[in-house]
């Protein structure tokens, strides 16, 4: 497979969504704060573990 062949597929498959991929349920400030959360709360976790700084 050649790479102008491999792009052109890609196009087509691309062109092929109508819907643009997004789910109806998901909502980007929903999974945006949650993975803020996640992560502040990894970091709060690494900082209590690394007492000797």
């Amino acid at each position: 497979m050649s790479l102008h062949t491999a792009a052109a597929s890609l196009v087509t498959l691309a062109e092929g969504s109508e819907h643009g991929g997004n789910h109806e349920s998901l909502n980007p400030y929903l999974t945006g704060g949650g993975a803020l959360f996640a992560l502040l709360l990894l970091l709060w976790i690494t900082t209590r573990f690394n007492r000797d700084r």
